[in-house]
Parts: C-alpha cells; sequence; structure tokens
C-alpha cells in the first residue's frame, strides 16, 4: 500500500513584541500632558543651543512627535519660548512669595528667601539658565516677564521692609531690588562652583549678609 508523502510544515514562528524604533513617535497623550512633554523638550533643546541656535524639527524629535503635533501646540518657536519662561517665572514667584509668607519673623523670613532661590536653581539649574542667561533676554517680550517677576518679588520684600522700618515707599523699594538681585546674583554664581560649597553654607552666608544690613534699619535713625 502506497502512502502520499505529507509536505513537513516549518514550526510556527513565535509572535514578537515590535519593538519601537528610534525616532518613532510617542502614543497619543491628553493635551496637558504633551504640553509638558513638549515644554520638558525645548528647555532640554534650548539649554543646549540657545534660542537662536534651537530649531523646531529638533524639538520634535526629543520630544518624538511629529513638527505637526508640535505645532498644533505652539504655532511659533517664540511662544514655545515665551510659554516656558513664564511656566518657570510662576513656579519661582510661587516660591519665593511661599517663602517670605511662611512666617512673621523677619530674620527667618529673609533665611528662607535665600534658602528657597538657591534650592530652586539647586533643584533645575536647566530652568535658571532659561529665565536668566537666555540669548533672548533683550527681547521685548522676554524682558517684559522678567520685570514683571523681578517687580513682583522686590515689592514683597519692600512691603515687609516699611511695615518693620517705617521706611518711604520708595526706600523700602529700593531695598526689596537689592535684596532680590542679591538672591539672584550670589545664587548664579553658587552655580558656577559646581557643588565646592555646600548649598547651606552658600545660602546662609547670603542670608548674615542681608539680615545683619536690614537689621539696622528700625534702629537708626
Amino acid at each position: 500500500m502506497v502512502h502520499e508523502a505529507r509536505a513537513s510544515r516549518p514550526p510556527a514562528a513565535e509572535p514578537q513584541t515590535p519593538s519601537r524604533p528610534a525616532g518613532q513617535r510617542s502614543a497619543r497623550l491628553p493635551r496637558d500632558e504633551r504640553r509638558a512633554q513638549l515644554l520638558m523638550a525645548a528647555q532640554e533643546v534650548f539649554v543646549a543651543n540657545g534660542y537662536h541656535g534651537a530649531a523646531m524639527d529638533e524639538i520634535a524629535e526629543t520630544a518624538h512627535v511629529s513638527k505637526p503635533v508640535l505645532y498644533q501646540h505652539f504655532p511659533s518657536k517664540r511662544e514655545l519660548y515665551l510659554a516656558l519662561l513664564e511656566s518657570h517665572l510662576a513656579s519661582l514667584t510661587d516660591l519665593m512669595l511661599g517663602a517670605l509668607n511662611s512666617t512673621t519673623d523677619n530674620d527667618e523670613r529673609v533665611q528662607a528667601v535665600m534658602r528657597a532661590y538657591f534650592q530652586f536653581i539647586a533643584n533645575d539649574d536647566q530652568a535658571h539658565r532659561l529665565v536668566f542667561e537666555s540669548d533672548l533676554i533683550n527681547d521685548p517680550d522676554v524682558s517684559a516677564r522678567l520685570e514683571t517677576f523681578n517687580r513682583t518679588f522686590a515689592d514683597a520684600i519692600a512691603r515687609v521692609i516699611a511695615e518693620d522700618t517705617k521706611l518711604p515707599h520708595l526706600e523700602a523699594q529700593l531695598l526689596g531690588r537689592g535684596l532680590a538681585g542679591m538672591a539672584q546674583v550670589s545664587a548664579r554664581y553658587w552655580l558656577e562652583t559646581d557643588g565646592n560649597l555646600d548649598l547651606d553654607v552658600a545660602s546662609d552666608l547670603i542670608y548674615r549678609l542681608a539680615w545683619r544690613g536690614i537689621s539696622r534699619f528700625p534702629k537708626e535713625s
């Protein structure tokens, strides 16, 4: 009896989970999550290349999205930068005002403000560089936003000074600007020390300098 030959079949291949190729676009996200993702990618590119050296192509690639998706959220590189700037300035404003209002003791207030500013830089030096060291800093829209932050911060300090010292409004405002500037400039210098000076030591030095000056005003005629 002749049996028909059966063709041998190769074993079925096991299903494989496809790996995402490099550069493949990310999954669809809710609008707020996508916006946050784009802002993070933009910050990385802006800090690395500066505003003028940054390209929307690179920002889209860093965020793993297509350019049309990027433009749906931010019609231009300028609007993307301004949105990022406003986000960081809002966070810094909340941090500074929170420190200023954390106590009614003026000594502790100065200490809290100085430490909060140094801590902001320590936690996210990219955000600080983007805000205060951008190559777009002289742009009218950028400088206006920075001035709004500086005025809000300095005015809050000035109100405390005026209440405590009874100095005239303009004099208190000048001192407020001086203290705000002291925090900003000293913290920016500390950032350049690359960790060679402890944060607590640095912020405490500036706090003691500021407090020893400002605390004398109620005692002097």
